[in-house]
């Protein structure tokens, strides 16, 4: 066997050094912005948008936003990427992957305010226009996924006597595990910064340290928003990574690092 042949052969057992480096790099930042708040000598303003219990319910409220939107795009998306890869739904996949494009290429402000003036604003309202923003990745993840599969695995799994439907579950989703699942992390890093526009249709989250901080120059809201936006974006990029690794069966993980 040789050299290149055994490091393909080990790499599914190895560990990839962004699932340990990306959760230091949090830790660092969240220890790093504890000990600037510690410092800090905010103004009376500032106390009411910092203090530790203000600040937690802005990071709830912007988590919440995330992973109601995550969720819905997940169970919207993977089940119509499988409707436009089967072959009697094929004249409709362009159609829908056309609207994906469409959601993905507005302007999210845009869609925002203008689900706003359909629906009226609040937290439903800004999970629909990011649900339609995100779609794309993981439709387009899905369908690739699915499509990459061999024709020959597929004819072999019903020539042993699969349904298609027992085909598709245990054969065809598992190997396009990977690539669904990274349309689901893209998706989700997406999503936690778009979240931060909730603000402008009373959604609240972090987005609202962000506003705050520049309609009134004050820095520290403004710093404080946008630290810990970046900071939940790379710790949810990391769990979703972290999710990809372990969910990916063990012969593809040195194919999908």
């Amino acid at each position: 066997m040789t050299a290149a042949t055994d490091t393909v052969t080990r790499s599914p057992g190895r560990v990839p050094l962004d699932l340990i480096i990306e959760p230091v790099l949090v830790l660092t930042g969240v220890v790093g912005y504890l000990i600037w708040h510690a410092a800090q000598d905010f103004s009376e303003s500032e106390q009411v948008q910092l203090a530790w219990p203000k600040l937690a319910a802005s990071v709830f409220e912007h988590v919440r936003l995330t992973v109601v939107s995550a969720v819905l795009v997940v169970l919207i998306a993977i089940p119509l990427g499988i409707l436009v890869t089967r072959r009697r739904f094929a004249r409709i996949s362009p159609v829908i992957v056309g609207l994906a494009n469409i959601g993905q290429a507005a302007p999210v402000l845009g869609m925002v305010v203008l689900f706003a003036m359909w629906f009226g604003t609040g937290f439903s309202t800004a999970v629909a226009a990011l649900v339609v923003y995100a779609v794309l990745p993981i439709l387009q993840n899905t369908v690739i996924g699915l499509r990459q599969v061999d024709d020959r695995v597929i004819e072999a799994a019903r020539g042993q006597g699969f349904s298609a439907l027992t085909t598709l579950l245990k054969v065809e989703l598992p190997l396009s595990v990977p690539v669904i699942l990274h349309g689901v992390r893209t998706a989700l890093v997406i999503l936690v910064g778009t979240a931060t526009l909730g603000t402008f249709i009373g959604a609240g989250g972090l987005g609202v340290l962000i506003t705050t901080g520049v309609t009134l120059y004050l820095p520290p809201l403004l710093f404080t928003g946008a630290a810990l936006v970046a900071l939940l974006a790379l710790g949810i990029d990391w769990l979703a990574r972290l999710a990809e690794y372990l969910l990916t069966p063990r012969g593809l993980r040195g194919v999908s690092a």
